[in-house]
């Protein structure tokens, strides 16, 4: 557990095929179910400090134990860490998230102290603000706080719960 930010409670990957990424980890390695949302493309968006159209995505979250588990496809050309991460390793996981309910800030500003950079960030409708940085010296390892605002929480904890209850049989909730 890092002292700074608490547990790392998310890991996100990166895929082209988002279908066969929830299909995989629900048959193969038992993980689900999967709240997928076909159109989750954020409504405020930053590229590199600068504002930007933002990327066109598909999301679905599910949890394994305390650890969700998120699948990110791009389907346009906008920039953004997923699309960079994507161009430059291929299907991957991409990030790594700590979620916060009420130091958003905070923790972002000390990781930009630290001397990373803030590579995307915006916000999906009310579900509160989101992050991405990246620091020169270990590109690879993208931090994310995510601020859990705006039913954000209580979503999370509706597919934490959901997967302990899982039986196997329906693996995609379509949000």
């Amino acid at each position: 557990m890092s002292k700074a930010f608490g547990s790392i409670r998310q890991i996100g990957y990166v895929v082209k095929d988002i279908e066969q990424a929830m299909n995989h980890w629900s048959k193969v390695l038992a993980v689900g179910p999967w709240f997928y949302r076909a159109d989750a493309t954020p409504t405020i968006f930053t590229y590199y400090g600068e504002s930007a159209p933002p990327p066109k995505i598909s999301i679905a979250i599910a949890n394994s134990g305390d650890m969700q588990i998120e699948l990110i496809q791009q389907h346009d050309q906008a920039n953004s860490l997923y699309r960079d991460s994507l161009n430059a390793s291929g299907e991957c996981a991409q990030h790594i998230a700590y979620w916060t309910e009420d130091e958003f800030d905070a923790k972002r500003t000390h990781l930009l102290k630290m001397g990373y950079q803030e590579g995307h960030a915006g916000q999906m409708g009310q579900r509160g603000r989101f992050s991405y940085l990246i620091h020169k010296e270990l590109p690879s390892a993208v931090i994310e706080i995510s601020e859990l605002r705006g039913g954000k929480a209580e979503y999370f904890r509706k597919v934490a719960s959901a997967a302990q209850e899982w039986d196997g049989t329906t693996s995609i909730i379509r949000v």
